[in-house]
């Protein structure tokens, strides 16, 4: 990438706006030497970087890089067995300590919503937990070995304390004696020289023996060490050497602990400088409200409300452009300081930007290219000293520029072919601009000169631009408008400020008649894109009112169905309500014929007919099963014929046919029905029919249709509960002793309930597994009463 377009585009503010959000220094030195890739993948992954760490921010907060230094030189030294001292240490534990803080914190994150590229970092921390414990037992935070770094510095130390405590204890009774309290400067017990003194006037030194460590600077008061401390002195003095040996072998031991990890260690510290380098940008971002662009290498390049991020977002003037697809070289039009040079920046700085994994301040959906080079000529670069002109300036860094692009580059120029003739400085412009534009790069330049819109208009790919101007109030907008080439407006502004008509018509009889065609099309260009400006407007207030009206019928058909569900579940809850009420009164119906049946009472016609009632009574009003309809019985149902009973959803046989109605035995009643609510199943065999017409019994014996075994596999629990309970009573009113329930081995729930269910059946004597050879623990015999 070219350097000096860091400078032209003023990048390096960016860098340092960057650093002001970098919470360690390892973070500051990543952010300061941030520099744009030309690799699509690679600036995808920074994005993604970014991204991931702008999602953290926002759910966790501020990321834990507290206590954090820069430990890279310590950690050199220590590799040479350099000792370090306690602060470089307590330095070290706080790194490890902050590597483990921040796997904890992206790690939460991570569980619900997933940054896999910082998941991917944090994973790569080496475990220190112990060398941490190891130096924080050894040293405290204010960079001191503590007492219980080792026994021995323990108990040095406590030889120390007593040993202090000795001498001020004899030099305080010292100074407080009557006899010696007017010798002394002051009554106070102090240090020089690492021992202990005090203060006495000149002319009682002889008095006090000893040592003289200090005096005043008017040689009045003498620091002694009277004699008879001198010895307690020189014993502390030796027990101080020896703490000193000990905490130097206590920081050696720790030292070389470290220097076993240094490689880690390093790897370590880099991550956590990455780390905060990508919380930094996230922070950035969230300070400029930049988005996440889009990023592709085929030189397209689309901005929607483009912000120059080094002008205050009270003031800055969002910018719309798309290039690289319909055209690729736009040519801006317009007066000075109406934000043409302004606009070139924002379009090359915010490519730089997201090509250095920065997000953007721009809207959603904004989408930039990755460029090989951005090589921009803008501003005044006159050199005294070179002795170069503005033109000869400009024109040396143009030079420069057609040497170096590429088809992938990003070209901006500003006042292209300004600073001579105009008539030579427009033809210069305009074989320079052909010449890159046929180079196949990304273009945007401006001018003043109007042969410049021809040009932009005649030639393909390349499209007019110009800063709108309002005329009424004489001010720039700042508005990037693509596709309508600048005004001058030097009439209209002449007209406003009041110059005389008779010199501004003169003026205008100078000016060609194609140049006045030239002014009037730009004057209707605009004016149609006013006209059209408004009428999206009006568009788009019109959709955000379809949006919302839309928006709030699918609110109201949303609790429309939620009132219809409701309606729904509670007919469910009604319905089953009903069915649980008839259910009951069949049961008890069922309890009174079973009891009547084993007594071996005949049943009578009276009572059929009033069970038959009271069941009618019990179904509910409305049939559940309306939907059913009964197929056509293609056969004439006959005496012994096995037929489906609609209206009560049973089987049974035929007994008698009486006209158009028949008697059918239903279990151990007979009921008369309606032929049409009948539906052949089987056919009757001969000692079927035999069997049906030997007389009314209720009791029923043991012949073919009875099933002495059930086999619910595949059924779940309430299911099986339920035929289990039909199949026990069939086999009571067949007088069966034993039944079989195969319910097969699985996982055993099913087992367990049906054995449950026949633990608490009044009619199951008892019941077990299945033996050898009648299918194990697949299934249940049960033993009738």
């Amino acid at each position: 990438m070219n350097v000096k377009i860091f400078q032209t585009l003023e990048y390096n503010k960016i860098l340092s706006g960057l650093v002001r959000h970098a919470a360690t220094a390892l973070g500051e030195q990543a952010a300061l030497a941030l520099l744009p890739s030309s690799k699509l993948d690679e600036v995808k992954n920074r994005l993604q970087a970014t991204d991931e760490a702008y999602t953290v921010d926002r759910l966790k907060g501020a990321a834990p890089f507290a206590g954090v230094t820069d430990i890279r030189p310590a950690l050199k030294r220590a590799r040479i067995s350099a000792m370090l001292n306690p602060m470089e240490l307590w330095d070290i534990s706080s790194l490890i300590h902050a590597s483990r803080r921040l796997s904890r914190y992206i790690s939460s994150v991570n569980e619900d919503n997933p940054v896999p590229l910082l998941n991917s970092l944090v994973e790569q921390f080496s475990d220190q937990k112990s060398l941490e414990d190891e130096i924080r037992q050894c040293i405290d935070d204010q960079g001191e070995v503590m007492d219980q770094a080792s026994f021995e510095l323990a108990t040095i130390r406590r030889e120390l304390r007593i040993g202090e405590t000795r001498i001020r204890e004899k030099l305080e009774s010292l100074v407080r004696s009557q006899s010696t309290a007017k010798m002394l400067q002051e009554q106070l017990v102090t240090i020089r020289n690492d021992r202990y003194v005090i203060p006495v006037k000149q002319e009682y030194r002889a008095h006090f023996g000893g040592i003289v460590h200090d005096q005043s600077s008017s040689g009045a008061t003498l620091f002694i060490e009277p004699e008879s401390i001198v010895a307690m002195n020189n014993k502390l003095r030796e027990t101080k050497l020896r703490e000193e040996r000990e905490v130097e072998r206590i920081l050696s031991r720790l030292t070389d602990l470290v220097g076993e990890q240094t490689d880690m260690l390093l790897y370590d510290t880099d991550l956590v400088g990455d780390l905060d380098f990508m919380f930094a940008k996230a922070r950035y971002a969230h300070e400029m409200k930049a988005t996440l662009p889009t990023m592709n290498d085929h030189g397209y390049l689309k901005l929607k409300k483009g912000r120059h991020p080094l002008i205050s977002s009270d003031i800055v003037v969002p910018t719309d452009v798309e290039l690289g697809k319909e055209y690729s070289t736009i040519i801006v039009t317009g007066p000075n300081t109406g934000g043409k040079t302004v606009s070139l920046k924002t379009i090359g700085l915010l490519s730089l930007m997201a090509m250095s994994g920065l997000f953007v301040p721009a809207n959603e959906g904004s989408e930039l290219c990755v460029f090989d080079a951005i090589y921009a000529d803008i501003g005044d670069e006159q050199s005294i000293e070179q002795s170069l002109s503005t033109f000869s300036s400009h024109l040396t860094n143009i030079i420069r520029i057609l040497h170096a692009m590429t088809p992938k580059s990003l070209v901006l120029l500003d006042e292209v072919g300004a600073g001579t003739d105009p008539a030579e400085g427009s033809a210069l412009a305009i074989a320079i601009l052909e010449h890159i534009h046929r180079t196949g790069c990304r273009m945007v330049a401006t001018t003043h000169y109007s042969e410049l819109k021809a040009y932009a208009y005649d030639r393909a790919g390349v499209i007019n631009a110009s800063m709108e101007f309002d005329v009424q109030t004489l001010r720039p907008t700042y508005r990037l408008l693509i596709g309508v080439p600048g005004r001058s407006n030097a009439f209209a502004i002449a007209e406003r400020l009041g110059l005389p008509g008779s010199i501004i018509e003169h003026a205008r009889g100078e000016v060609t008649e194609e140049d006045m065609r030239v002014e009037n099309m730009i004057a209707s260009l605009e004016q149609n894109r006013v006209t059209a400006e408004a009428e999206r407007e009006s568009a788009e207030k019109l959709r955000q009112d379809y949006e919302a009206l839309r928006q709030t019928l699918e609110e109201e058909h949303a609790k429309l169905q939620a009132d219809k569900q409701k309606r729904i579940d509670r007919a469910e809850e009604d319905a089953r309500s009903i069915v649980d009420k008839a259910r009951r009164e069949a049961d008890d119906i069922i309890t009174e014929l079973r009891i009547l049946a084993l007594e071996g009472v005949k049943v009578k016609d009276h009572q059929l007919t009033e069970a038959r009632k009271r069941l009618d009574e019990a179904a509910p009003a409305k049939k559940l099963n309306a939907q059913v309809t009964k197929p056509k019985t293609v056969r004439q149902i006959g005496p012994g014929d096995e037929v489906m009973v609609y209206s009560l959803n049973q089987k049974g046989h035929v007994v008698e046919m009486t006209g158009s109605d028949v008697i059918v035995q239903l279990g151990i009643m007979k009921m008369k029905v309606s032929k049409d609510d009948l539906e052949l199943v089987s056919a009757a065999k001969q000692e079927a029919v035999k069997k049906q017409k030997a007389g009314p019994s209720v009791t029923r014996t043991r012949d073919d249709s009875v099933r002495s075994e059930l086999d619910l596999r595949g059924a779940n629990l309430e299911e099986a509960i339920m035929e289990v309970d039909r199949f026990l009573d069939e086999a009571l009113l067949s007088n069966l002793g034993q039944v079989y329930i195969i319910h097969g081995k699985g996982t055993g729930v099913l087992r367990s309930g049906i054995q449950e269910f026949l633990r608490k059946h009044k009619h199951v004597k008892s019941f077990r597994l299945g033996n050898y050879g009648e299918g194990g623990a697949g299934i249940t015999v049960a033993e009738m009463k």
